[in-house]
């Protein structure tokens, strides 16, 4: 295999064999899918669930690579210099590919010139939530006393710069209100302050709070997607909660290096969204607060492009920043 593998790829370096006979003939080894957050997490379910479905159905071998660190970015960078062969590919997500460009002051890749885009996987909302015996009963009641009380209402966030800080700046903005942030390392103790009363409201993905929320808990006042979660039937959207057209999801992708041959983008593309239409990887997706995609690898790049400019105006705005 290895022989084959290297007369493959010295063939088409010289043009002596045409790209689409190599797409056909790929993969002939393992498949490296960088995963730029640690084990555990929707990006990391979402991986592991598409890497074993095409293992399953095609004896493809793919090697799940968690390369956390940076927000993303290191994961991102590796996958971003790796060789254009179709032989690394990485899990991106709005974070990284949207957002980070304009967070960090420098960042070692450009996602519009350094990735190809193979195809969106799924989509998932942030949900607002407060203790169950908070006096705030909706998100319209939240926005009265931060039109009242300017910067009084707290809310607490996984982390300065995360989508779900500037969600809610954007929340802020649309809505014409101050609120004041109080940004976490992480859920868990931030979730622990909601309850106990010391922070008004948080903000985070819904596998976080759907459990607390379900046991009683925690009340979810909106989602932030266009549509209600499957996982939080009652929870309103935060358009329907009286803040028009806001949507502020989170998304996620495969993408390869520039360069990577375009009919082995394209059978990538095929195989993915084929795999997304199984139920395992449909139910693990839903499991996690998600919703699939699926799609071309164009309509990934076009989302990619509208959102860095969405989310440059929002960080700009924010004076979010990180070094």
């Amino acid at each position: 295999m290895k022989r084959t593998t290297r007369l493959l790829a010295a063939c088409a370096i010289f043009g002596l064999l045409p790209l689409s006979a190599v797409a056909e003939t790929y993969p002939t080894k393992p498949i490296r899918l960088i995963v730029p957050f640690p084990p555990g997490g929707a990006p990391d379910a979402f991986s592991r669930a598409i890497g074993n479905q095409m293992s399953r159905d095609l004896n493809w071998t793919v090697v799940i690579e968690n390369k956390p660190g940076a927000g993303g970015n290191l994961g991102i960078e590796a996958a971003a210099k790796a060789a254009p062969d179709g032989y690394t590919l990485v899990f991106g997500q709005t974070s990284n590919l949207a957002i980070n460009p304009s967070l960090y002051k420098k960042l070692p890749y450009d996602p519009g010139k350094d990735l190809a885009p193979i195809g969106l996987i799924a989509s998932a909302p942030l949900a607002l939530v407060v203790a169950s015996n908070s006096p705030y009963r909706n998100l319209g009641e939240v926005l009265a006393a931060a039109r009242a009380k300017p910067g009084t209402v707290t809310f607490g966030t996984p982390g300065n710069g995360t989508v779900a800080h500037l969600a809610m700046e954007l929340l802020q903005k649309q809505a014409g209100v101050k609120l004041q942030h109080i940004p976490y390392k992480g859920a868990s103790q931030a979730l622990t302050d909601v309850l106990s009363g010391q922070v008004a409201i948080y903000i985070g993905s819904v596998p976080t709070v759907m459990g607390q929320i379900k046991n009683g808990k925690l009340r979810g006042l909106a989602v932030t997607s266009t549509q209600r979660s499957a996982q939080l039937p009652s929870t309103p959207t935060v358009t329907e909660a009286g803040v028009k057209q806001f949507e502020a999801d989170t998304w996620f992708g495969l993408l390869a290096p520039a360069g990577t041959p375009a009919p082995i983008l394209e059978k990538l593309n095929a195989e993915l969204n084929r795999a997304l239409k199984t139920p395992d990887v449909k139910n693990k997706i839903e499991a996690e607060g998600g919703r699939v995609l699926g799609g071309s690898s164009t309509e990934f790049a076009s989302l990619m492009q509208k959102d860095l400019a969405r989310w440059r105006v929002v960080v700009k705005d924010s004076g979010a920043t990180i070094d």
